[in-house]
């Protein structure tokens, strides 16, 4: 076996759903929300399904989607884009790994902010690269020019940078973009921006693509996910946006992973990206009410609860809401004796760990979130040690 996936754990999402699934707990472990989505998108597909071609899809995507990708970035983010700019992918996780190892060469070293998604430091090293991690820390999780500009050395060749970040829930600002960008610029590095958060943000905020910024149009590659703006995490259908040269070589890697993805799914995410301002808006006002409503029970338990920007994410301070347990103790604790799933934020760290937090997905019906603010509130105080 392949000891770099032979020695990896289960993924601490599959391993809380799994204990959520044996005792019947409520699951804010895994991001994924309640419903199926857009009754209108599901059955353009099931439209699709039934009276278009069900045969092999161009490799690089239906020529309909990859001109929608174009032309919604166009409209909600003001890049000037065309089809070829565009690759589509079997989800987000594909596009990651057919750019990390179209990419990366044995030696390189590639830049990871950690709490980090699982899946990029195993792709990096299976490229062949080193991860360099740059830790960030609660409550602001931010990152700065010293501690970029301190793991960059002469053999660093990528940042991977996921904006708005899974698990935090922060959105970067203005002044972080602008330095990320700086710095690949001022090092000569190519960037790849994991944006599947981009559409779930929440209280006026606007999303600030890095590849629209100086100098960086010719080094980004920006990903997308339909799963995430459609709420319909199943369907795993993303894409890589990048300069020509870029997706070309991209895209001789995502050959040999999917090749394709299924035209009936295409077809309805290109229906899809082109709804009107409305659909958006209404959907980040849902997801901005789910939120403030967990938020608030807990907070009114007593739980110190961290801002969420954007996704389907909040965080808790274990440490300051008082409870002594590390976060992954917690998590256990609480799925097992009080019905909840959650997951503990040092999972998304390789060393130096932060182990007060964790992370709870708000992407739920209001009844599920009361009843599990509920039995939160009773998991408030830990056993006391004897």
């Amino acid at each position: 076996m392949n000891p770099l996936f032979a020695h990896l754990p289960t993924s601490v999402f599959e391993e809380m759903s799994l204990l959520a699934r044996e005792t019947g707990a409520i699951n804010l472990g895994q991001g994924f929300p309640d419903g199926d989505g857009p009754e209108d998108i599901r059955r353009a597909a099931a439209d699709h399904l039934l009276t278009g071609s069900n045969q092999y899809p161009p490799m690089m995507g239906l020529p309909a989607l990859r001109e929608a990708v174009a032309a919604h970035y166009g409209a909600h983010q003001g890049l000037a884009l065309a089809a070829g700019n565009v690759l589509v992918t079997s989800g987000a996780t594909e596009a990651l790994a057919a750019s990390i190892l179209a990419i990366v060469r044995p030696g390189d070293e590639v830049i990871l902010f950690a709490p980090v998604y699982d899946s990029y430091a195993p792709i990096v090293r299976q490229a062949g690269g080193v991860p360099r991690f740059v830790r960030l820390a609660p409550p602001g999780w931010r990152i700065t020019r010293e501690a970029v500009a301190a793991t960059i050395t002469p053999a660093t060749r990528l940042i991977i940078v996921n904006n708005p970040m899974n698990p935090t829930g922060r959105m970067l600002d203005a002044g972080e973009t602008a330095l990320l960008a700086d710095i690949a610029v001022a090092h000569d590095l190519t960037v790849i921006c994991d944006e599947v958060w981009e559409h779930v943000l929440f209280d006026g905020r606007a999303h600030i693509p890095l590849i629209g910024l100086p100098g960086m149009a010719d080094r980004t590659i920006k990903i997308g996910s339909a799963g995430k703006i459609f709420s319909m995490t199943g369907w795993k259908v993303g894409w890589v946006v990048a300069p020509p040269a870029l997706v070309a070589q991209v895209a001789r890697v995502h050959q040999f992973l999917t090749f394709t993805t299924p035209p009936a799914l295409q077809a309805a995410v290109a229906y899809g990206l082109g709804k009107d301002m409305a659909y958006f808006e209404g959907m980040r006002a849902g997801y901005q009410r789910s939120r403030d409503r967990l938020a608030a029970a807990l907070t009114d338990a007593g739980y110190a609860v961290l801002p969420s920007d954007a996704s389907y994410f909040l965080c808790v301070d274990l440490a300051a809401s008082g409870i002594v347990e590390a976060d992954r103790a917690f998590a256990l604790r609480i799925v097992r004796e009080h019905g909840v799933a959650a997951i503990p934020i040092s999972a998304f760290y390789e060393s130096d760990p932060v182990t007060n937090v964790v992370r709870l997905c708000f992407a739920k019906a209001d009844a599920t979130l009361d009843e599990a603010a509920r039995r939160l509130a009773a998991a408030l105080r830990p056993p006391r040690s004897s």
